[in-house]
């Protein structure tokens, strides 16, 4: 695919490109923690998008969207948000660059990958981040990782209209080889722990479907949640978000609460703990137990945070009455989208096989798998076809 893209880009401007890889991602555990300030466990994947791009010497961005054949020319003297959806997450960056007071001089680009559309690895996140991390390099702005993370999410933000927490844009760019790593969505620090998985494997089991209510459920339970803290908040001076409050504090104020926004709180709390407790699992190799809270986290997703749906559930208990996977959860906002299983490389096809005739049996649906490798986040693509000397 890198060669394809590449060969585009010579076709259409006649020049040699700078090449950038920037990949989608996974959580591994922690959802719907980081918009209330808790814990993430990310981990970038092999699932990527492709960047080749060089200035081309006018005040013009010229775009040519591999996997779409779609392409556009934008002037950026005059960056606005577009009717073309794409352009939008690519616009957005150049728009935070500008906004730094980085001179964003004309370029041509070609862009195109892997990253599977609408099954929760980040596409998104992937685009945004590559573009950044190249447009950083070409120009040489010479801003760091963590400031270009923000300006994606910002991107993301203003141009693309969806108000994403950071995790996604920071998984893509702070990705490491073998290693997930824990992010603190308050402090934004982070911590890489390794996932040596030689003998197991990430496999991303798609329902390909999405229920409407996804939209809609998000924001019912961000203010679920800001209801809990407002409650709490009349005890405990120091509690600004869930991710300050304990079980105790739960526990000991639950008359307080709506059954239904104890149920959310309760949910969070716990799945911050998860996290850390995941955590304490690498760092002791104990993989078994690590599955053990992923199953544990799709349990509190279920009937505590209720954003999955029958398609997930199927999948999440399929795959633990399978044998082969120490763990598995939906993954991302819910209502559709995919499960993450952790899957024995021995039982691997065997795995994918019988959760795909299940899923067609139960739902009439066909399946898709991914099996995903943990890699590095963004980065430049050392090629014998894109020789630079920029």
């Amino acid at each position: 695919m890198v060669q394809d893209i590449v060969d585009k880009f010579k076709q259409l401007y006649n020049q040699e490109p700078v090449v950038v890889r920037s990949p989608g991602r996974v959580n591994l555990i922690g959802e719907h923690t980081d918009y209330n300030n808790g814990f993430v466990l990310p981990a970038a994947v092999n699932k990527e998008i492709y960047f080749a791009i060089a200035p081309n010497g006018t005040d013009n961005m010229r775009v040519y969207a591999f996997d779409l054949q779609e392409q556009a020319t934008f002037d950026l003297n005059q960056v606005a948000r577009q009717k073309i959806g794409w352009a939008n997450y690519l616009l957005g960056v150049v728009a935070q660059f500008q906004k730094a007071g980085h001179a964003v001089k004309g370029f041509n680009l070609v862009f195109g990958g892997n990253v599977p559309m609408g099954a929760g690895m980040s596409s998104s996140a992937a685009v945004e981040c590559g573009l950044a991390y190249a447009l950083n390099y070409l120009f040489a702005f010479n801003i760091e990782k963590f400031t270009l993370v923000k300006m994606a999410q910002k991107a993301e933000h203003e141009f693309a209209g969806v108000m994403c927490g950071i995790m996604d844009q920071f998984a893509s760019m702070f990705g490491k080889h073998n290693h997930v790593v824990k992010l603190d969505c308050r402090s934004l620090e982070y911590q890489y722990y390794p996932f040596n998985i030689e003998d197991y494997r990430i496999v991303l089991c798609d329902t390909q479907v999405k229920h409407s209510l996804a939209s809609s459920e998000y924001n019912t339970r961000r203010k679920e949640c800001e209801t809990g803290v407002a409650i709490l908040q009349k005890h405990y001076l120091q509690v600004k978000s869930l991710r300050d409050v304990t079980l105790e504090m739960l526990t000991r104020h639950q008359h307080e609460f709506d059954p239904v926004v104890y149920k959310r709180c309760r949910y969070v709390v716990e799945e911050n703990l998860r996290v850390e407790e995941a955590c304490s699992d690498l760092e002791q190799g104990n993989l078994e137990a690590f599955g053990q809270k992923m199953y544990a986290s799709h349990q509190g997703l279920q009937h505590d945070y209720e954003v999955s749906c029958p398609e997930l559930d199927f999948l999440a208990d399929a795959a633990k009455q399978s044998g082969a996977a120490l763990g598995a959860r939906m993954m991302g906002g819910g209502f559709g989208g995919c499960t993450i299983n952790l899957v024995k490389l021995e039982r691997l096809d065997d795995f994918t096989a019988r959760m795909s005739e299940a899923y067609q049996k139960h739902f009439g649906i066909t399946l898709k798998t991914y099996v995903a490798q943990i890699v590095d986040g963004s980065s430049l693509v050392s090629t014998d076809f894109s020789k630079t000397s920029l």
